[in-house]
């Protein structure tokens, strides 16, 4: 309602519905030379690093569940991943960025290796507790017919694990795509490698701030998300209830 109303409407009543379509706010978005710049930045690494974790987070957890009763070498990588998500972010800021800073990873790629390594704490801890529910027959029967473990995992578990990697790509595609910490931190060397909530962040002056054209800038931002969610909603309970199981 705020994107389609007036500066002046909306000082008169914030709450209000719009009395007609004011799409001027819209219009000054999408022209803005830098929106869609920023608008691709965000669907560049939120695709790349969503992408890696759904790869990644189901392997490491396939090699933990079937390993970490019989070997405690996995069973101590698994609760150190799980330690990780107990720390707060604020007290990884400064390391971060001091690491990155020295590594060189100022930059888009770094914050995508920054999504992928945080993506793997939660997305494990949720995946492991779903695959101890799948059983190890289906190992055993897929070995006996001459499946190495890596076609086992890509022709038999994968396939299986499928409400789970929805539910992964689901809960870090709003994470990556809305995140405002991580790339202040990361991106903040230069604006053209800026993502859509630092953009967001410039309606924000020290004693202003223009609510119509930033609510009008949300509205893009949420559409993409809404499709996504809307598209593979299904899979989300099923896939957290089953990850809970054990």
């Amino acid at each position: 309602m705020t994107a389609l109303k007036s500066p002046e409407e909306s000082a008169q009543n914030f709450f209000a519905p719009p009395t007609s379509l004011y799409l001027d706010n819209i219009i000054e978005i999408v022209t803005n030379e830098n929106f869609f710049t920023y608008f691709f930045n965000s669907i560049f690494i939120t695709v790349l690093s969503v992408g890696a974790i759904a790869l990644i987070v189901p392997m490491v957890s396939y090699a933990i569940s079937r390993n970490m009763h019989s070997n405690k070498y996995y069973k101590s990588i698994y609760f150190m991943f799980v330690i990780g998500i107990f720390v707060p972010f604020q007290v990884l800021m400064l390391p971060i960025t001091n690491l990155a800073s020295k590594l060189g990873l100022m930059n888009q790629w770094g914050l995508i290796l920054f999504y992928i390594t945080f993506g793997l704490t939660q997305g494990i801890f949720l995946f492991v507790g779903y695959l101890k529910s799948i059983p190890l027959e289906l190992d055993e029967a897929a070995k006996m017919d001459g499946c190495n473990i890596i076609q086992t995992f890509f022709y038999i578990i994968f396939p299986v694990v499928k409400p789970m990697t929805a539910t992964i790509v689901i809960l870090n595609t709003l994470w990556v795509f809305n995140d405002f910490l991580l790339p202040i931190l990361i991106l903040n060397r230069s604006s053209s490698l800026w993502t859509l909530p630092l953009f967001q962040y410039n309606f924000q002056s020290q004693y202003t701030f223009d609510y119509n054209l930033a609510f009008a800038s949300y509205l893009f931002t949420i559409i993409p998300m809404l499709i996504i969610f809307i598209v593979m909603q299904k899979h989300i309970v099923k896939g957290l209830t089953s990850g809970t199981t054990e």
